[in-house]
């Protein structure tokens, strides 16, 4: 089977699994899988699986990249704020979608790569840098939207990243650690405050602060 079959393929099976949003199915169209994952994955690219990029962190599963995407209503007149670049899979679906995006990666290793990939693409509307994703970007907000690609295990998301969604603005996060159960949640900001909703459980890999300690970074790109 061709990539185009099994992408085909996978495209059906989002719409069967609950991606509705039209937009959001042409944004994972557009996106070439196969230039996220390791070459020992190219067969599994349009698998609706996680996969290992290196340093313990993998490239969502399809079905919660499409799910995260649908339930973070991105418009192109807004402003997204992504924590966790990871392979940059998610960024260039979300750059699709929106007017500009800011990601935020801590290690160094994997935004070298992707940012690579964005320009391979010739996707332009995507800022990156190397940081501590719990901190937000403070020069760049508010934001509109704001999307964590890994769990925290508060019971509240992280204080700077609510301090710079923008009222009217909505925060999808994993919450939960990997000993329990973790849920993705959606938070919108009002007036009054934050009003949150859980959606699905999801799994992934914790949030963490700072930056990674040099042995942390060390292991191979693949």
């Amino acid at each position: 089977m061709t990539q185009e079959a099994r992408k085909i393929r996978l495209l059906m099976h989002l719409r069967r699994s609950g991606i509705t949003d039209h937009r959001v199915l042409g944004a994972l169209e557009r996106v070439p899988r196969e230039a996220f994952v390791p070459d020992s994955f190219l067969d599994q690219a349009y698998e609706d699986r996680a996969l290992p990029i290196g340093l313990g962190q993998t490239i969502s599963q399809p079905l919660v990249v499409a799910y995260m995407t649908q339930a973070l209503e991105v418009t192109d007149l807004h402003k997204v704020l992504e924590i966790g670049t990871g392979s940059g899979y998610q960024a260039c679906v979300l750059a699709k979608l929106c007017r500009r995006l800011y990601t935020i990666e801590r290690h160094a290793i994997l935004l070298e790569t992707s940012e690579h990939r964005f320009a391979n693409l010739r996707i332009h509307n995507i800022t990156s840098r190397v940081a501590d994703g719990m901190k937000g970007w403070p020069e760049q907000a508010p934001f509109d939207r704001i999307i964590v690609t890994a769990a925290h295990t508060g019971s509240a998301p992280p204080p700077a990243l609510t301090d710079q969604l923008g009222v009217g603005g909505v925060l999808v996060i994993p919450m939960g650690d990997e000993r329990r159960d973790q849920r993705l949640v959606r938070y919108r900001r009002t007036e009054a405050g934050l009003e949150r909703e859980d959606l699905w459980p999801v799994r992934f890999v914790p949030l963490l602060p700072n930056l990674p300690e040099e042995g942390e970074s060390r292991a191979s790109r693949w």
